[in-house]
């Protein structure tokens, strides 16, 4: 049975992680080419496979030939019941009516990039292809063309998908960067093929879509935990100084639950960014901070001794650079722990959270991020 500092906590935690991904909005990928070519294999590649889990999406004009597929910070668009190629015209007349009304609504309910997707061993791109990649680019969208199932020897690529590459090249379509993007989305042991490309298309595609779902993208995708990082470290930085306020002000100690939305806020930026469920990481928020006195400061009250130089009192007023330090070595510990979540580890048997572990491995960061940035003596 649940604390009630646990419920509390919990509480607080999961209103402020719907906050932040309302914040963040999504990002709307349009996936097309021709059937069998690879798209929703890469898509999984790239964002994990939340999104193919959904079914078969819901449809998002009266035709119903699109498909709106929502996971989190991510949606995809695909195309049902027409074939690209052959049925271009019906194609490009139900996205143009999907496009007009689109505009009218928030960024985050536009489509944002479209990935054209082309099998490399079949060797063949026809007029019909390159005529709705022109259509798309007259629709107002970046394109990014894709060659998919691309072998390649070294860093020697199939010379077949050379070819096809330079075919599809002297057509000079209206394309992201002007680049083809040679990608293997899954490795095959059998055959010694490792996964590549998949960087190229993800970088791609942040310079092709709207500065505005930049924190969307990155937060949907699974691969760039680079990118994680820093907008992570954005939310701490920013925490660390709003709790460093905080503690300038005469603000008894035994209130320091001032400085728990702040923190609490920080920690749901953060899971956001890298793509933790609401319900895997108000689990894992509840275990990292073990909640366990009076709600909306015992977690304060329960670490701080982990902070050098801040003493033991909890009737004193807390510092600036106490509250500064506090919350940035919270903020480290929490994205170590939420990049252990996304990679897809802290699992017990069963899949459930291992808790002792997501404890264990934040109170370990938060000791020594506290110890990193030592308070002035």
């Amino acid at each position: 049975m649940a604390k009630p500092t646990d419920e509390w906590f919990g509480q607080a935690f999961g209103k402020a992680w719907k906050d932040k991904a309302d914040e963040i909005g999504r990002f709307n990928l349009l996936l097309v080419g021709k059937t069998g070519v690879g798209k929703s294999t890469l898509v999984n590649a790239i964002f994990g496979e939340e999104v193919a889990k959904t079914g078969i999406g819901e449809p998002v004009t009266r035709a119903e030939h699109l498909y709106l597929h929502q996971s989190g910070t991510l949606g995809v668009v695909d195309t049902r019941g027409l074939e690209v190629g052959r049925d271009n015209a019906a194609l490009i007349a139900e996205l143009k009516d999907y496009l007009h009304g689109m505009r009218r609504k928030p960024l985050a309910d536009q489509i944002h990039v479209a990935w054209y997707c082309v099998r490399a061993p079949d060797r063949r791109f026809e007029s019909t292809e390159a005529d709705f990649i022109r259509a798309l680019a007259e629709l107002g969208l970046p394109v990014i063309l894709v060659l998919t199932q691309v072998a390649r020897s070294g860093d020697r690529v199939h010379p077949d998908a050379e070819a096809l590459a330079a075919s599809i090249a002297a057509l000079d379509l209206p394309i992201q960067d002007g680049l083809i993007h040679y990608t293997m989305a899954l490795a095959d042991d059998f055959t010694g093929q490792t996964a590549y490309g998949l960087q190229e298309v993800l970088d791609a595609t942040f310079r092709g879509a709207p500065d505005g779902v930049a924190h969307a993208i990155t937060s949907a995708q699974r691969i760039d935990f680079d990118r994680k990082r820093e907008r992570a470290e954005v939310a701490v930085k920013a925490a660390t100084a709003a709790a460093t306020t905080a503690g300038a002000s005469p603000i008894p100690f035994s209130d320091a639950a001032l400085l728990v939305p702040i923190q609490i806020g920080m920690m749901a930026t953060v899971a956001v960014t890298y793509g933790v469920s609401i319900e895997r990481s108000t689990a894992a928020s509840i275990a990292a901070t073990a909640a366990a006195t009076t709600a909306g400061r015992s977690v304060v009250t329960n670490m701080i001794k982990f902070v050098p130089g801040a003493g033991t009192a909890v009737a004193a007023p807390i510092s600036a650079t106490v509250a500064g330090t506090f919350t940035y070595a919270m903020g480290h510990a929490w994205m170590r722990v939420c990049e252990r979540l996304a990679r897809g580890e802290l699992n017990a048997l069963g899949g459930a959270l291992d808790s002792d572990a997501v404890h264990r491995i934040f109170m370990d960061e938060f000791k020594t991020s506290a110890a990193r940035r030592k308070l002035p003596r």
